[in-house]
């Protein structure tokens, strides 16, 4: 039975950049996140090392999928399962391709109440890792994965911290006088310049009180 693996790695480490671009006749930018979204050949953190073959197979596969017309979401923080929970989705994943032994990718992210927490979160200088959610089989020997799938690639924060900065300011901001109404002034944040001023000035008074940097 093949296991739920998954794989962080830090903004630094994982050479993250991130793009803004603005797209059609709008004022407004989309941000885009690219980078190593996970390494082959070396043994990580986890005490796993993944074949380049078996990463490359696995990159060929998710941009079937995007090809095909499928879009391939991704969270925030560490879901437990390989299940994609809509209410956490803050990003697309664009396009996967291979450098050298490693798996690279772009995301989009995406206007919805949590990717509106990532933008302000990458605006205010907070500095975000990646996750690659898949399943695969580990040798309990040497710790080689085979038959890996990629099921998507989630934002997280940086490894050390104690708890991931979008958790941590999700329930900071539920726990707000009227936190909840800025989640939900989120889904309307896009296009309007008003809203979105005032829920940025919310979700960054949040980061400087909860001391995220």
């Amino acid at each position: 039975m093949a296991l739920y693996l998954k794989e962080h790695l830090t903004f630094d480490r994982a050479e993250m950049m991130v793009e803004s671009v603005k797209e059609g006749d709008s004022d407004l930018k989309t941000l885009y996140m690219k980078g190593i979204f996970i390494q082959g050949g070396v043994k990580n953190a986890n005490e796993r090392v993944y074949p380049v073959s078996e990463i490359g197979n696995a990159v060929d596969t998710l941009n079937e999928q995007i090809k095909e017309g499928h879009s391939v979401l991704g969270e925030v923080d560490h879901p437990d399962d390989l299940k994609i929970n809509l209410d956490r989705v803050s990003h697309m994943i664009n396009s996967m391709w291979m450098d050298g032994p490693n798996g690279y990718g772009k995301l989009k992210i995406l206007p919805t109440p949590m990717g509106t927490l990532v933008q302000t979160m990458l605006e205010s200088g907070v500095k975000l890792g990646v996750s690659s959610r898949g399943s695969g089989n580990v040798n309990d020997l040497d710790g080689r994965v085979s038959d890996f799938e990629i099921i998507t690639v989630d934002i997280v924060a940086q490894p050390s911290a104690p708890n991931a900065y979008p958790k941590a300011i999700y329930e900071g901001l539920m726990n707000m006088k009227h936190g909840h109404k800025v989640l939900e002034v989120a889904r309307e944040a896009r296009g309007n310049k008003q809203v979105e001023r005032f829920l940025k000035d919310e979700i960054s008074r949040l980061i400087k009180d909860l001391k995220i940097d």
